[in-house]
C-alpha cells in the first residue's frame, strides 16, 4: 500500500477499514488535493471525440456533434473511421503537469493513478481487441516505455500489436495545422484475418485534434476491421 502521493508526494491519510486492509488496490493513490485538480467531462459532449459541448459556442455546434467531426465526417476519407471516442478528462493545467512526468521523465508508476477510471470507462465500449497507440522504435527508446501501453495494462488489459509506427516529429511540437495535414504514420502488422469483422478500441492519452487515433482507425479499417473506438485520459 503507498502512504504517499504519486503526484506532489504528500503524506495519504487512511482511515483503517476491513476493506482498506482487504483491497489495499481500491484506494486512490493521489492525495484529495491533487484528486480534486483533476476535471472529469461532464454534462452534454460531442457524441464522436467527447469535446464538451456545455461551453462551446453554439455555432460550433450541430446537433450532438462538434464542428471538427462534423467536417471529419464530411470528408469522404474520413467519414465513419473512428465511429466514439471517449475523454475522461478535460486538459487543464495540472493535467498537462501529470502527463508530463508519465510521459517525459518516466514516471511509470503514474499510470496507476488512472486505472480504475480508465477501467471503468473501458466497460462503456463494445470491443474485441484493444490497441494502444504505439511509439516509434525510435521514441520507445528515448521514453523507456509507452505510455499508452502502460496505461492499458494498469487498466489490466491486454494489448494487440497490430499497428506500427514510422518515426516522425512529435506531434507536441506540430501545430493543429500540421498535425491535420500529416502523411500516414501507420502501418499494420500481424495477421490481418484476426481483426475481420472485430471491433477494435484503440487506446492513448490525448485527443487533440483526431488525425492520430483516425490515421491508426483507417489502417485497421483498410485490414477489414468492422468498428473502431478510442478510449483517451484528455480530451484537448
Amino acid at each position: 500500500m503507498n502512504d504517499y502521493c504519486l503526484v506532489c508526494d504528500s503524506h495519504l491519510k487512511r482511515e483503517l477499514t476491513w476493506t482498506n486492509l482487504l483491497f489495499p488496490s481500491a484506494l486512490p493513490p493521489i492525495c484529495a488535493t491533487c484528486e480534486a485538480k483533476l476535471q472529469p467531462i461532464t454534462g452534454e459532449r460531442c457524441r464522436i471525440c467527447s469535446r464538451s459541448l456545455a461551453t462551446l459556442n453554439k455555432k460550433f455546434i450541430k446537433e450532438d456533434l462538434c464542428m471538427d467531426c462534423v467536417r471529419w465526417e464530411q470528408d469522404a476519407n474520413w467519414a465513419d473511421c473512428l465511429k466514439q471516442n471517449l475523454s475522461i478528462y478535460h486538459y487543464n493545467e495540472f493535467l498537462k503537469e501529470v502527463m508530463a512526468l508519465f510521459k517525459f521523465r518516466g514516471d511509470y508508476i503514474l499510470a496507476e493513478i488512472f486505472a480504475q477510471t480508465l477501467a471503468k470507462e473501458l466497460e462503456k465500449l463494445s470491443f474485441d481487441f484493444i490497441v494502444a497507440i504505439p511509439l516509434s522504435e525510435e521514441r520507445l527508446q528515448e521514453r523507456g516505455f509507452n505510455q499508452a501501453e502502460a496505461l492499458a495494462r494498469m487498466a489490466g488489459q491486454k494489448t494487440k500489436d497490430y499497428l506500427k509506427r514510422i518515426h516522425t516529429e512529435k506531434q507536441s511540437k506540430k501545430s493543429r495545422g500540421e498535425r491535420l495535414k500529416q502523411k500516414q504514420i501507420f502501418q499494420f502488422q500481424g495477421n490481418h484475418e484476426e481483426i475481420k469483422g472485430k471491433n477494435i478500441a484503440l487506446i492513448d492519452d490525448i485527443y487533440t485534434t483526431g488525425t492520430t487515433l483516425r490515421q491508426a482507425a483507417k489502417v485497421l479499417k483498410k485490414e477489414g476491421a468492422k468498428r473502431i473506438y478510442s478510449l483517451t485520459l484528455a480530451r484537448g
